[in-house]
């Protein structure tokens, strides 16, 4: 299947539900990797007009779930998070940001992924590990 097609149907996804909500968009994606955007404006913002870390987390889980079934391209997979850690590194309070999931263990059942979320100007923002826990559809 090629990039467009991949991204329509991730993008067809993100309709309905939080990814909607906070706006995010699948960008690219290649042979080891996923990337989504999000907008930084007021809706994702905390108390100080700087972007909420729980909204760069949810986008780095949106992504590395995301992940697991088109690098798999297996579609009667779910895929599940069940650990996720975040290092915050630097503020932003515009723009976007996006987030890039890389695998670093593809087993059949756990998979971890590091997810770089950066800014518009390549500045590191967020580095995520990510733990999924993938199992055949229901």
């Amino acid at each position: 299947m090629d990039k467009a097609s991949v991204l329509k149907i991730c993008n067809a996804l993100t309709k309905g539900n939080l990814m909607e909500t906070l706006e995010m968009e699948f960008v690219d994606v290649g042979e080891d990797f996923l990337s989504a955007r999000m907008p930084v404006k007021p809706r994702v913002h905390q108390l100080d007009g700087l972007l909420h870390g729980g909204a760069t987390v949810a986008l780095a889980e949106t992504v590395g779930s995301a992940a697991v079934s088109v690098l798999n391209r297996d579609p009667k997979i779910a895929t599940l998070g069940i650990e996720i850690s975040a290092n915050h590194v630097r503020s932003v309070s515009k723009g976007y940001v996006t987030a890039t999931a890389r695998p670093l263990h593809m087993g059949k059942s756990i998979q971890l992924w590091e997810i770089k979320v950066i800014d518009d100007d390549d500045n590191l923002i967020s580095h995520c590990k990510l733990t999924t826990f993938s199992r055949p559809k229901k």
